[in-house]
């Protein structure tokens, strides 16, 4: 009953938004390294994934960042990996500081959060004794292109931009550790919600500043959520037909968690793994895989299960709970 519950609840909070586009599948070698070319673009891509993973060290290596602009708690600067579109190239972040004894968080909201996302969840992070630093993700409000409405370019049927995108975004947060080094904090964790904490993992595993990560909704791999969820059924109808999931699966992998879950091994990286009973969104059956996963690889972590759905947990009285539980794990923690 609970279940057809939450069904319902999560189904119309998804519904919500109307301006939902159904984009054509596309490849997407032009946003790859390189700019691949290929008579097949399919095998091309699977190779290519398959190099990311295996050298994802370099995969996710940029330039340093030389224009930091700050104006007031507003920084600014130039994403060390630029595309096509010069809006997205200006990455934008909100920075609320406190005395926290050099602990600061980087905060990554989810797919299509507006501007103000996640700003109340800084505020709380400062009254738990922690600096925060919100980073606002590729194509998504400041940085979105003039012709669009959501940020569908990070995530669409085009499989070699969504790849770019993510890459993109875990690149600009670690240019954004990099600031937050400057300026004096010294231990460093990273909270990322949906999207936010599929880049909050990979950011995690390659960086080795960061000593804890709160990953709020988890799945080990990206294809799936996209294929499976009802926030992604419109993507879905762009990859049918085109594209089966085993495929997908692999051409995603550089942006898939479960790639990069044995570098944390040995690192004493802490995690706290957030999933939703009730989440049709990131189907729970992922979730448990990569609590599965976790466990089986001993790596320190901590779950914390939500009697609630995906959109739910965004909800009162669940997102109280959920702040809650979520900024005391990194004061006790950090």
């Amino acid at each position: 009953m609970l279940s057809r519950l939450f069904y319902r609840w999560e189904r119309t909070l998804s519904q919500r938004d109307t301006n939902r586009t159904v984009r054509p599948f596309e490849w997407g070698l032009d946003f790859v390294e390189g700019g691949l070319v290929s008579e097949n673009p399919k095998l091309q891509l699977l190779e290519y994934a398959r190099r990311a993973v295996s050298e994802s060290d370099a995969y996710h290596a940029y330039e340093p960042v030389q224009d930091w602009r700050l104006d007031g708690n507003h920084l600014t600067f130039t994403t060390p990996s630029p595309t096509p579109y010069p809006r997205n190239n200006t990455v934008h972040g909100w920075h609320f500081p406190v005395d926290s004894g050099g602990r600061v968080v980087l905060v990554l909201p989810q797919w299509n959060a507006d501007a103000q996302g996640h700003m109340a969840l800084c505020r709380m992070l400062n009254g738990f004794g922690l600096s925060a630093r919100r980073l606002s993700l590729p194509y998504h409000d400041l940085r979105m292109p003039e012709e669009l409405e959501r940020a569908d370019y990070m995530l669409s049927p085009n499989l070699g931009r969504t790849l770019q995108s993510v890459r993109q975004a875990v690149v600009d947060s670690r240019a954004a550790l990099d600031w937050l080094e400057s300026q004096g904090y010294t231990r460093f964790a990273i909270l990322g919600t949906s999207i936010g904490s599929c880049i909050a993992l990979i950011t995690l595993a390659h960086d080795s500043r960061l000593a804890l990560g709160v990953l709020n909704h988890v799945s080990p791999y990206f294809a799936d959520v996209v294929w499976r969820g009802i926030s992604t059924r419109h993507v879905r109808k762009g990859l049918d037909g085109n594209i089966e999931l085993e495929d997908l699966r692999e051409i995603w992998m550089p942006i898939s968690p479960r790639a990069y879950f044995k570098k944390l091994v040995g690192t004493g990286k802490k995690s706290l793994l957030v999933h939703a009973l009730y989440d049709f969104t990131f189907p729970h059956d992922l979730s448990v895989e990569v609590l599965k996963d976790y466990s089986a690889l001993r790596l320190p972590h901590s779950a914390l299960a939500l009697y609630c759905g995906h959109y739910t947990s965004g909800v009162f009285p669940f997102n109280i709970v959920l702040g809650y539980r979520m900024c005391s794990y990194i004061r006790k923690n950090l």
